[in-house]
């Protein structure tokens, strides 16, 4: 089982997230790659619809991409998320998670991109489980029953 690496991350409202968990409880770190696009709203709607388990199953929901707080926020807000949205500008949080990573050609060109992941870390900073290459259709509920399960 690996270990995240302690790191602060600044997040919508105005916080500091600590990653592990500073208050114990678990945390879900969902990276998507872009503010306001069909894919990433969908996938957090599922997680804003599902908010109420995750905060009864002791873990903390986080959507984390590369976008700008200003952004963040405006996403936040015009989906009414519960959860706060990590702005990771300069990719840190990103690379040492491997999610940073060259994608499929698009129009005949590559390009480097956040492929879509899923994160559960207990309170310890352990990975528990990760999800790679998500699709959005039924992923909350994978996720919701690996921390159920807990």
């Amino acid at each position: 089982m690996s270990k995240v690496q302690t790191t602060s991350c600044k997040a919508t409202s105005n916080l500091d997230v600590s990653i592990p968990d500073s208050e114990g409880r678990n945390i879900v770190l969902y990276f998507y790659p872009k503010d306001a696009t069909s894919g990433c709203t969908l996938e957090g709607q599922d997680f804003r619809d599902n908010h109420d388990a995750f905060v009864n199953a002791n873990t903390v929901v986080y959507g984390v991409s590369k976008d700008s707080l200003i952004s963040h926020e405006k996403f936040k807000e015009d989906q009414s998320f519960p959860f706060e949205l990590i702005a990771d500008e300069d990719g840190s949080l990103c690379e040492s998670l491997g999610v940073w990573q060259l994608k499929p050609p698009k129009n005949g060109e590559q390009k480097m991109g956040i492929v879509r992941s899923t994160f559960l870390i207990d309170p310890q900073g352990n990975i528990i489980k990760h999800w790679d290459a998500v699709k959005v259709s039924g992923h909350v509920d994978e996720v919701l029953s690996a921390v159920t399960s807990l």
